[in-house]
């Protein structure tokens, strides 16, 4: 496996095969039929990758990099990028802006860069573009890339480096919205699991058993591993411990029908014997069912 230091511009273009425009600033389209090998990447340059398909898998250290198609990746100096192909995906394919952090150095975008908190190792998880936003994207970039193409004049400096922390500003916004989003679809997903939890326990549970987190997984279409981190983010309480709260809140209202018996009521929850669910029932409130009851 190969190291591979991106200290220069002039080494990020010749170890891809790009033209270099300026000593400082390229933004670049690989869509070339070159297989990709395996190596690790030490940047000393900023970068910002739109990737266009999953060509490749990307880690910090023992860290997996959360991206997909059509998701921006990003980079900072110091960082160190563990690239291994993809093995499904021939021919990777990416545009990106890759800059020196000399090309910032006295700008206000120099001085703020710390602000972009995409670009810091502990975010692991690439921004999710719209069709919209992929366009808005392109166009910035196609600025930037105008300007590397003229001339270089006393203004060529300051109109590129605004026009990057016009696109870094974009990203800002594109993450606030995908973050905003997921808080959106994960309420709806627990409201899902909350609804359906309930229908469960008082039409289900008697004939097909107790609830498990596997079961309102899948009817969320989702594993059970990220459902259930998915519902402690939002609940502050595991999937399962959602579940015995719903269970324990069922009991409490069918023990207080005195014509019921505790087989009978271990029964419509789901309960294989009735000795789990006095088991069940002591665990989460310290009493038995019959000890509940007398004091309810």
């Amino acid at each position: 496996m190969k190291d591979v230091y991106f200290n220069t511009m002039q080494a990020f273009n010749e170890w891809y095969g790009f033209e270099t425009f300026h000593p400082l600033v390229s933004v670049v389209h690989f869509d070339r039929e070159s297989a990709l090998k395996e190596a690790t990447y030490h940047y000393g340059l900023y970068a910002l990758f739109l990737k266009e398909n999953k060509g490749c898998k990307l880690s910090y250290g023992r860290t997996a990099y959360d991206f997909d198609e059509m998701t921006v990746t990003s980079f900072a100096p110091g960082q160190v990028i563990h690239v291994e192909p993809a093995p499904d995906v021939m021919y990777p394919k990416w545009t990106g802006l890759v800059f020196h952090p000399d090309l910032i150095n006295r700008t206000s975008l120099g001085r703020n860069i710390s602000r972009y908190e995409f670009f810091d190792y502990t975010s692991n998880e690439a921004l999710h573009l719209s069709v919209a936003e992929i366009e808005i994207f392109r166009e910035v970039l196609s600025m930037i890339q105008q300007e590397l193409h003229h001339n270089i004049d006393k203004h060529t400096r300051e109109l590129i480096v605004s026009n990057i922390e016009l696109l870094l500003n974009y990203c800002l916004r594109f993450y606030d919205r995908q973050f905003v989003t997921r808080e959106e679809i994960n309420h709806t997903v627990v409201k899902k699991f909350s609804d359906l939890l309930d229908q469960y326990i008082a039409s289900r549970a008697e004939q097909e058993g107790l609830p498990s987190v596997a079961y309102f997984a899948d009817k969320c279409c989702y594993s059970a591993k990220y459902f259930g981190e998915l519902v402690k983010t939002e609940t502050g309480k595991n999937a399962k411990d959602f579940i015995n709260a719903r269970l324990l809140r069922a009991a409490q209202q069918l023990l207080s029908d005195d014509l019921l018996s505790i087989t009978q009521i271990s029964q419509r929850l789901g309960f294989e014997y009735p000795q789990h669910f006095v088991r069940f029932f002591k665990a989460q409130t310290g009493k038995t069912p019959t000890e509940y009851r007398k004091r309810a």
